[in-house]
């Protein structure tokens, strides 16, 4: 829960400008919190698995349980297998978690995200900034008071397509507040003046010129439609096609056609390739002719001026032609192979989360043992540390394979495969009642060699 916690306020500050002033709901603030701790999960859950396991067997270590322990003939590898079996079926259940749970975490947590995103300010008017919120209006409040609703000097531009009229409204004062359905946002302006511009030669006016009107008023009323800013929701299908919105059989299904694909458009290359190479067509072998003599006739030799520059006028024509041909053929290739890496790194990270669950216990247990700190100390210094090499080995192995620079077994896997023997080192050393963490040897062995390196210098 702490991690959960730390991570929603990374996302709250990540995305604070895109949700606050826009008028949701509560429970639309709460729903994309809680989808947006359950895409948290797959960074959540390793670190809080190296996290608790630091802090447990640290806390049995600082109080001497584990020697305890010890003393009773158990070993502490023996003594860990209890929690092993814990950290393995969570594990099971964690892979059971991205396969399921997760796509349909992502599919409402993004689509979501992108309409609140996409959703326009409910702080309609900002002071002293011409604001375009409204269609056909432009409208700038000068000043409004603590309340939000009395505004002073308002300057209004509106314009009616149908009408083909234009004005402008200037008034010293006003209220707005909205209508009992919430489709309207209402302005009241009081002592005001309006210049309206209204075009000529209407069927009831032959008149082409303009007409213009001014009018002043003590009080007017202006009705402002809500609807285009009311928070719609996108349909959820529009996002289905995200590899993050897939599971393991719909990931295989995409990459096996994405591959068909691919394999289908080399061979078309190969034929529409042909077809432009005929001036390299070699026929097939005689079995009459037994010996042949070689032709070493040039045409450009005995060909006139024009006929060479019309040879290559061809030849340059082929050559864009061929140069078109393969440009957009490998701009689709290179899309299709992207695609087929994206889909591979989520086809692997179903897997490498139960993994990384347990590699870092192996990590996180032998470290509580041989540190002795229990508590939120030491412990999560030490858990971060450890936790930001395999988060930096991860993102760089998954940004080597979507770029076509490793394959996806060892991108994704790279940072589980570095961090594993680092575990079964601990556990050994913890195992062997190692000091690997004892600062006062460290202290020990740094005095030694200063006196050393001294008694060396005060000879020579």
């Amino acid at each position: 829960m702490i991690v959960m916690f730390v991570l929603l306020m990374l996302f709250l500050w990540k995305y604070i400008d895109d949700l606050i002033g826009k008028g949701f709901e509560w429970y639309i603030i709460l729903e994309l919190m809680l989808y947006a701790s359950a895409t948290n999960v797959q960074m959540a859950l390793p670190l809080s698995v190296l996290l608790s396991s630091i802090m447990t067997y640290g806390s049995l270590g600082e109080n001497y349980e584990l020697v305890a322990i010890k003393s009773a003939g158990i070993s502490l590898n023996r003594a860990m297998y209890p929690m092993f079996i814990v950290v393995l079926i969570l594990s099971i259940g964690t892979f059971f978690f991205s396969d399921y749970m997760l796509p349909k975490a992502n599919l409402k947590y993004y689509s979501l995200l992108y309409d609140a995103r996409q959703q326009k300010s409910a702080n309609f008017f900002p002071e002293g900034v011409f604001s375009n919120s409204f269609n056909n209006y432009t409208i700038r409040i000068m000043r409004k008071d603590a309340d939000g609703q009395t505004l002073h000097d308002i300057i209004i531009y509106a314009t009616d397509p149908k009408e083909n009229s234009h004005y402008m409204l200037i008034a010293k004062k006003g209220r707005m507040y909205r209508s009992n359905d919430n489709h309207y946002l209402i302005m009241e302006l009081e002592d005001g003046v309006k210049y309206e511009e209204e075009a000529g030669g209407n069927i009831y006016n032959t008149n082409p010129r303009q007409k213009f009107r001014r009018s002043r008023f003590k009080s007017t009323q202006n009705k402002l439609d809500l609807t285009g800013l009311i928070f719609k929701r996108t349909a959820e299908s529009e996002f289905k096609n995200a590899y993050q919105m897939m599971d393991l059989k719909l990931l295989r299904d995409t990459m096996k056609r994405t591959q068909h694909f691919i394999d289908s458009t080399r061979l078309v290359n190969y034929s529409l390739i042909t077809a432009y190479v005929k001036y390299f067509s070699i026929p097939a072998k005689s079995t009459e002719v037994k010996k042949y003599i070689k032709y070493r006739h040039n045409p450009m030799q005995d060909a006139t001026n024009m006929e060479k520059s019309s040879y290559l006028a061809n030849a340059l024509s082929e050559v864009r032609s061929v140069q078109d041909l393969v440009k957009n053929r490998d701009q689709r290739y290179k899309d299709a192979s992207a695609n087929i890496h994206s889909a591979s790194v989520e086809y692997q990270k179903k897997y490498t989360l139960s993994a990384a669950c347990l590699a870092l216990f192996l990590i996180g247990a032998p470290l509580g043992a041989i540190i002795r700190k229990g508590g939120l100390g030491l412990p999560v210094v030490v858990s971060v540390v450890f936790f930001l090499i395999y988060y930096i080995i991860e993102t760089i192995g998954e940004k080597e394979v979507k770029a076509g620079h490793a394959s996806p077994f060892i991108g994704m896997w790279i940072a589980i495969i570095i961090l594993t023997p680092i575990g079964i080192f601990l556990s050994y050393k913890a195992a062997n009642d190692s000091v690997i963490f004892d600062t006062d040897l460290y202290k020990r062995f740094f005095n030694n060699l200063f006196v050393k390196v001294f008694k060396r210098k005060v000879r020579l």
